[in-house]
């Protein structure tokens, strides 16, 4: 089990399914795929009706009722701050846009949203009686998140000077990838889709959940009205990966990590 109560400046901390046309076929596509109970808010006029997705009793993600006919359902990531204001006037000094002013949560802590200079959407937040996710790194919870870009470069330039991170490019038997550290600790990944995704499909930030059979999962997802964006492949010292769509069309990974990582 992997269970946390804090997240270091700069960490993913929470990961949340927005624009969500109806909860209840989503809640009952992710429970049958990963166990999730979705309960509804004992506050739900104040929340508009979002909802903490819960396993083992705990918070592991959230949901987000549609809000506008416009709005794409999508899996968002969400970073960790210790000043919400702040981290908002370094994204514009680095070319980052605004999408949702910092906003008190309640009490629960402080969010926002931005685009990256490409366009691709992150979120922060700054803990309040809230940090985050209180399961991560195991089955059914999160257990990875990574930049999906066109322009490495600026991305490192971008998110360096809005979170402080350190990168470093590895490679892999399925190409090169850069990690994203703050201080020692790895929290992240950046891949370069040039050529490797459909031109269509824009920057964005992918959420992987852990699952203990990736092939079984897929199988799932597909049967109880999901898609499959990416068959599933192995990478060597990494483990088992597939993409997958919600009925919604929203895209998220599953993985079964190696062992020996």
């Amino acid at each position: 089990m992997s269970e946390i109560t804090s997240y270091a400046p700069g960490t993913p901390s929470w990961a949340e399914l927005s624009g969500v046309p109806d909860i209840e076929k989503a809640a009952a596509f992710y429970g049958g795929l990963f166990g999730w109970d979705v309960p509804e808010s004992e506050t739900v006029q104040q929340t508009g009706g979002y909802r903490q997705v819960m396993l083992r009793g705990k918070p592991v993600v959230g949901m987000m009722p549609l809000m506008g006919e416009d709005q794409p359902t999508v899996w968002a990531t969400y970073i960790s701050v210790e000043d919400a204001d702040a981290t908002a006037a370094k994204v514009r000094e680095a070319g980052g846009t605004v999408i949702a002013e910092p906003m008190d949560v309640m009490g629960l802590g402080s969010m926002a949203v931005f685009a990256d200079p490409s366009g691709a959407v992150i979120g922060i937040w700054q803990p309040g009686t809230f940090a985050g996710a209180e399961i991560v790194k195991e089955p059914s919870a999160v257990v990875w998140n990574e930049l999906n870009t066109r322009d490495p470069d600026a991305s490192r330039a971008f998110y360096g000077d809005s979170f402080g991170w350190s990168f470093e490019e590895r490679q892999f038997d399925a190409g090169p990838y850069t990690s994203i550290s703050v201080g020692e600790d790895t929290v992240g990944g950046m891949i370069d889709i040039t050529g490797r995704a459909p031109d269509e499909v824009p920057p964005h930030w992918l959420v992987y959940f852990a699952v203990e059979d990736v092939d079984a999962a897929v199988a799932r997802a597909s049967e109880s009205g999901g898609g499959v964006a990416l068959e599933p492949f192995d990478i060597g010292g990494v483990g088992r990966i597939a993409i997958l769509k919600d009925p919604f069309g929203a895209v998220f990974a599953v993985m079964t990590p190696d062992p020996n990582m």
